[in-house]
């Protein structure tokens, strides 16, 4: 890794990038320290502190905006559930399945579409949270109106200057703008949550215990390391082989390749949907329910799917909420298929396949082949979304079982090493395609 930064370094291009990059990255963490005007951010953090313990998900993935009630409160989650609704469409219309498989010219037309979605959907958050903080007395302004409003506009200009610094990224940095944002966010708070681990394990043990604790966090953080990178790295070769064939006098062909399926196709994805489908609700009725201390009915069934409650079987009348776990679960593979069924498709490959004039050994043409790379899909999609599950939900069981508070788990580890793997790749692309330029110049 490092010597692929320092080879990076030396080229003007790739170094050029990495610095623009670096710049937009410490808007994003100044800006995160930028509070929306109107707001008693230090009740609306006791408040968060006493009564939601659904946040940290959120708050991972804002880099501790929503917590401080900064001008990114919403971070790039408008944009995430934008990308959810405009996928999902996808396969609903027709119209939208053309521009998909029309080229970039589709494709510019999509990410058209979603960026007005997600201003409309910022827009519905934003008025959600200022009704919520109006009715829960968080607003320090007299004219309350005047108020939501401000915050609303705050908040959605925040999210869309997220969403625009995200795309220059992709464009003039290296790529990957909403996941490098991510990275960042999920990294800036990983001191708070290794000192809160050491504040609740270490800190004034003896020194047999505080050593055991410490082996056993590390352990499990390295663990977890490791299988992610075995889960990104990890492929499933599809042998493919072309038929010879004539070219004016010359015999072309014959070649053998592969098709590389990721054993983890989805990536991220899953881990990120499952989790903000299931903290939408616990945030939403939070707020509006303010600092009422009654539960209802529906506060219950929330506290099925809030995973601060789940593997706390130490904890008396708990243990029942551990069947949120099953949802969560359910979710992760229902999105690891999803995904997949949407960015890979057997028919087109097959189609291809049989255009190109290659096959698969063994495999006749047309539908066998279509059938064939199906079932080897399927297989696949299932391993990934089992190691996925256990990566998500080893720091999970862990958090229950010893009551730790801490912002950082499976889902953050997933995300962090699958974008600085995702990062070296595409470093080391254009470290290749500068060094292919140099070769092909005619200088």
């Amino acid at each position: 890794m490092f010597k692929t930064f320092v080879n990076a370094l030396k080229i003007k291009d790739i170094r050029t990038k990495l610095l623009f990059t670096f710049f937009c990255l410490i808007i994003i963490r100044i800006g995160s320290q930028l509070p929306v005007p109107g707001i008693n951010r230090t009740l609306f953090a006791s408040f968060l502190a006493s009564q939601l313990e659904g946040t940290s998900f959120l708050s991972m993935l804002t880099g501790g905006s929503f917590e401080q009630m900064s001008v990114f409160a919403l971070g790039i989650t408008p944009y995430i559930t934008s990308s959810i609704i405009m996928q999902l469409l996808t396969i609903a219309i027709p119209k939208l399945e053309e521009m998909q498989k029309d080229g970039d010219t589709g494709r510019k037309k999509i990410a058209e579409i979603t960026r007005y979605v997600t201003i409309g959907l910022a827009v519905f958050e934003a008025i959600a949270l200022g009704i919520g903080f109006s009715n829960s007395g968080y607003i320090t302004e007299s004219n309350k109106v005047l108020a939501v409003i401000v915050i609303v506009v705050a908040l959605t200009g925040g999210s869309a200057f997220l969403m625009w610094l995200g795309e220059q990224i992709t464009e003039k940095g290296i790529g990957n703008g909403i996941s490098v944002i991510l990275l960042i966010n999920i990294a800036a708070g990983f001191p708070n949550d290794f000192s809160g681990l050491f504040e609740t394990f270490i800190k004034g043990q003896n020194v047999v215990k505080a050593i055991i604790a410490a082996v056993v966090i590390i352990a499990v953080v390295v663990v977890l390391t490791l299988l992610v990178i075995l889960l990104q790295d990890a492929q499933r070769r599809i042998s493919v082989q072309y038929a010879k064939k004539m070219q004016g006098r010359r015999m072309v062909g014959g070649q053998s390749t592969y098709i590389p399926l990721r054993i983890n196709t989805a990536g991220v994805i899953p881990v990120i949907f499952a989790s903000s489908l299931l903290q939408t609700p616990i945030i939403i009725t939070s707020l509006f329910k303010g600092s009422s201390t009654t539960v209802n009915l529906w506060d219950k069934i929330l506290m099925y799917i809030n995973q601060g409650y789940w593997c706390r079987f130490t904890t008396e009348g708990y243990a029942k909420y551990s069947v949120g776990l099953i949802v969560y679960v359910a979710l992760l593979i229902f999105f690891a298929y999803f995904y997949t069924a949407i960015t890979f498709n057997p028919v087109e490959v097959a189609n291809n396949l049989k255009k190109q004039g290659g096959f698969i050994p063994g495999i006749r043409p047309g539908r066998p082949t279509i059938d064939y790379l199906t079932s080897v899909l399927n297989y696949v999609i299932l391993m990934g979304a089992v190691g996925l599950t256990i990566v998500a939900l080893i720091p999970i069981v862990f958090t229950g079982i010893f009551n730790a508070s801490i912002g950082f788990g499976g889902t953050s580890i997933i995300i962090v090493v699958g974008v600085i793997l995702e990062i070296l790749k595409q470093v080391e692309t254009m470290m290749i395609e500068r060094h292919y330029k140099g070769f092909l110049s005619e200088d």
